[in-house]
């Protein structure tokens, strides 16, 4: 997030929501919208459902799934037509070249147009783009609705033309916010789980950044940059991939395509799975590791704002488990590399010797009177720096803020006669994600324990279909049962699942067609058909 949750929700005159839930799949953020929303912050809704906030919003886009670009290059075409852009943000932070490419490109997205690929009405889309351009301090929200998409990159890159053309990036109650979708994803991504970055963004890319690395670990390090977790499955299958350490994941559960995923599994020479709990993907590992929780480690989280907190060891381990670093550094050693074995607050502070933007976090600091048990925002960039609540102040990091001309173009799947319903999936306030934890909660299970498909009631009352009614769900890939509950949150020709329930999982249809760039799977389209069992 390029703001905190406290700024966008208490001093914004608009929210501009995108591709979430987050009373149920982020409820603490969710509650702060709303509260904000209740003391007179103003809401537009972009989502293909009704969901909770939609009843508290002054406009509602229920825009067709996989409509993102379109939707916001619409947005962009009103705000310059109607001369609503900020003409001074756009020539001293913007590239102007950039800027005229795209307003040339947005063109052909007029009100008529957007409103026919989105399946939304021409005037709500004017009014949401006059609303956020006219707003004084004005963020845009967004989540796994704009990603999980075969164009994700471009949507949330469109987005942020919106921002841009708009000034409202650098500045309080404004900016661009990705809520992450699970507890210290924002904490992996900042420490170089991925394959082509270090620790705070470092490029595996440029020789400049190896070199430092290998000279602050002593050793040489490949320089090529691996693949995606998402691109290792059809590697695996093609026997590329021999050998797997998956650590904290159940790509069984969680995954697109889940015989596909089975059968890059049992494709392997090798798997290990490091868990605290015998999941779907642990049942096919050769060797189970033993993990922990975080109430029974120390070491820091990054929440979803950029800010750094410490996580303390609460209770006394029964067992052989062990920590993830104490495993981490026994493979290593055991393959050949002297890795001592090192506290938290020692790797806390070897992350800080190599990397920019955590240079002035450390425990001793974060468990000082000075940070209050708050935790510390990077870029944090020495001992005294107080940390950055919101990025791009002045500038940003690159210098000109480019612009993405992305151009819509449609999902890879879409409805047909065979299977001529779009679904979308999700999740629900009770369940997280592939209920690892979750589904061990007697209390949660008497509420929600079982797979359901929301199907719109004029959709149902054709199929002949009941709420409550089981019903067989089949895609290109698959098929399940589930029940159906009928109403108006999806619209005609959509319907939405949660993917947390084995009795009826949702990915054993989705498709595993990925983002160009990020390589995110498109779990939010994917054509299916449906008939009462």
């Amino acid at each position: 997030m390029t703001n905190t949750i406290e700024d966008i929700t208490s001093k914004s005159d608009v929210i501009l929501l995108v591709g979430s839930n987050p009373e149920e799949a982020h409820p603490v953020l969710g509650m702060h919208i709303r509260r904000a929303v209740e003391h007179g912050t103003r809401l537009i809704v972009v989502d293909p459902r009704d969901i909770g906030l939609t009843k508290k919003a002054d406009v509602h886009l229920k825009l067709k799934p996989g409509t993102n670009v379109a939707f916001s290059n619409g947005m962009i075409h009103i705000m310059i037509r109607d001369g609503l852009v900020d003409e001074e943000f756009i020539k001293n932070r913007t590239d102007g070249t950039k800027f005229e490419e795209l307003k040339k490109m947005v063109e052909s997205y007029t009100p008529e147009r957007v409103a026919k690929i989105c399946h939304i009405e021409e005037d709500r889309l004017v009014e949401a783009a006059h609303m956020y351009a006219k707003a004084d301090r004005a963020p845009i929200i967004y989540c796994l609705g704009v990603t999980e998409h075969s164009t994700g990159t471009q949507g949330v890159m469109s987005l942020s033309n919106i921002a841009m053309v708009c000034g409202k990036l650098g500045r309080e109650g404004c900016g661009v916010n990705p809520i992450r979708g699970q507890n210290n994803v924002q904490g992996a991504c900042d420490m170089g789980a991925m394959p082509t970055d270090f620790t705070g963004y470092q490029k595996v890319a440029n020789p400049d950044v190896i070199a430092k690395f290998e000279k602050a670990w002593n050793t040489k390090l490949n320089p090529k940059v691996g693949i995606k977790a998402t691109e290792c499955f059809p590697k695996m299958i093609e026997g590329e991939i021999k050998g797997l350490f998956i650590f904290g994941e159940d790509p069984m559960r969680t995954d697109p395509d889940t015989h596909h995923v089975q059968k890059a599994l049992e494709s392997l020479d090798f798997l290990v799975v490091d868990e605290l709990f015998m999941t779907e993907t642990a049942k096919y590992a050769d060797v189970i590791l033993p993990g922990r929780s975080y109430a029974e480690k120390e070491g820091t989280f990054s929440n979803t704002e950029r800010r750094v907190q410490r996580v303390r060891k609460a209770i006394e381990v029964a067992g052989n488990t062990k920590p993830d670093t104490w495993i981490f550094t026994e493979i290593m050693q055991r393959m050949g590399y002297n890795q001592p074995h090192l506290t938290p607050k020692e790797i806390m502070h070897e992350i800080a010797s190599v990397t920019p933007s955590f240079a002035g976090i450390s425990h001793e600091r974060l468990d000082s009177e000075e940070v209050g048990g708050m935790g510390l925002q990077w870029p944090c960039t020495s001992p005294d720096h107080p940390g950055t609540p919101i990025m791009h102040v002045g500038k940003f990091s690159r210098g000109e803020g480019d612009y993405s001309i992305a151009e819509y173009k449609e999902s890879v799947e879409m409805p047909d006669d065979e299977y001529p319903f779009i679904m979308m999936t999700g999740r629900i306030l009770y369940h997280y994600n592939a209920c690892a934890m979750t589904d061990k909660t007697e209390g949660i299970n008497e509420i929600a324990n079982s797979s359901f498909i929301e199907i719109n009631d004029q959709d149902a009352q054709r199929l002949g279909i009941a709420d409550g009614d089981r019903v067989k769900v089949a895609s290109r890939r698959g098929e399940i049962e589930s029940t159906a509950r009928v109403s108006s949150k999806t619209g005609v020709g959509e319907v939405w699942m949660p993917f947390h329930f084995q009795d009826g999982n949702s990915n054993w249809l989705t498709i595993a067609a990925l983002d160009s760039i990020a390589k995110a799977p498109e779990y939010k389209v994917c054509a299916v058909t449906i008939k009462k069992a």
